[in-house]
């Protein structure tokens, strides 16, 4: 055994889609609500804005990627996004993704990436 202890580090903040941005009547579906673990208030929620957002998921069929480092293919697709700007009082942030995310993907994780970075 290595002497080296195995540091695991995110570069990405676990968050939850909940729903579409949405009124009494109609829903926004291109305006996605996330919810991210540990932010509580709308002064948390600004630190993530502008940041990318992706939801992983798996797909039926395998394909391969132009552009990555393994030619492989397998099932993993993504929807890239980006926060625009907080929802609410209670610390959930609004999002916009290339391609809008599916029903299918309410109450699923996404992943908030800590980049770029406005340090």
């Amino acid at each position: 055994m290595s002497s080296k202890s195995k540091v695991n580090s995110r570069l990405y903040v676990k968050a939850v889609f909940t729903g579409y941005r949405r009124s009494h009547r109609i829903q926004h579906e291109n305006t996605a609500l996330l919810k991210i673990d540990g932010v509580q208030n709308q002064q948390d929620a600004h630190f993530y804005l502008g940041k990318r957002c992706a939801f992983v998921y798996r797909a039926k069929n395998k394909t391969a990627i132009a552009g990555r480092k393994e030619k492989k293919a397998n099932h993993l697709r993504v929807i890239w996004g980006k926060v625009t700007r907080p929802h609410g009082n209670s610390g959930a942030v609004r999002a916009q993704f290339r391609r809008n995310l599916p029903s299918k993907a309410i109450g699923r994780r996404v992943r908030v990436m800590l980049y770029p970075s406005n340090i």
